[in-house]
């Protein structure tokens, strides 16, 4: 990745984050009747799978403390492949994304990928489950070609930023599980439950799983601040 990319890359995720505080913060406000539930991935999934929050799980003066990925699994009830949900509503971080097509670009690293695959192993989405993203308007971008999209992308049908909503009416095709032949050994070494969602297929199918070529792995990204 180019100096520039690397540095957009950088200041996009900085706007995410902030992002994702004020929609924590606007749920936890909003949903007053306790009926809404939040599912929030453990950051590159390297301790575990989803938290689950309810707005009475969060005690009084500790939202912005539930808004860190830290404070996410901390206030949060963890759940596992067997868990039986059912997602409404998926919420997903760009780099770039074009509204004429509903195509995005994430870091690269494919973790937000990976968690719709896995959701969708478990039933909780399918086609119609609504994606959308949080970019600020100059992450809006025309020139994603859609045709050098891979099979796990995952287009987005809503984008929001700070002064606009958009319907992409996008007719990418949504991803429809894990594309074990797409992942390298070293990503599946560093996500416990993958392997072990792996096994459980590969147990209850009585078939070896593909695997895809090696990589190098970028390393893992260094927080800034705690919880973040």
């Amino acid at each position: 990745m180019r100096e520039g990319q690397s540095r957009f890359a950088a200041e996009a995720s900085s706007i995410r984050n902030t992002l994702r505080s004020f929609f924590i913060y606007k749920w936890c406000y909003w949903n007053h009747s306790g009926d809404k539930k939040l599912l929030t991935p453990q950051p590159r999934l390297r301790t575990g799978f989803f938290s689950a929050l309810e707005s009475q799980m969060i005690p009084a003066g500790c939202i912005p403390e539930a808004c860190t990925s830290v404070g996410a699994a901390k206030y949060g009830r963890p759940i596992g492949l067997d868990e039986v949900i059912k997602v409404d509503l998926i919420v997903i971080g760009s780099v770039a994304v074009d509204p004429s097509t509903g195509a995005r670009l994430g870091k690269g690293e494919g973790f937000a990928e990976l968690e719709y695959g896995m959701l969708r192993y478990m039933g909780a989405i399918d086609d119609s489950t609504m994606v959308v993203t949080t970019v600020h308007d100059k992450q809006l971008v025309d020139d994603i070609p859609v045709e050098k999209l891979l099979i796990h992308d995952v287009p987005v049908d809503i984008i929001c930023t700070p002064t606009q909503v958009i319907l992409t009416n996008t007719a990418i095709p949504k991803p429809q599980g894990i594309y074990w032949e797409k992942l390298s050994p070293e990503k599946l070494g560093q996500i416990r439950i993958l392997r072990e969602l792996k096994r459980r297929i590969e147990q209850e199918t009585g078939t070896i799983l593909p695997c895809g070529p090696s990589e190098n792995l970028p390393p893992t990204a260094q927080r800034r601040r705690r919880g973040w």
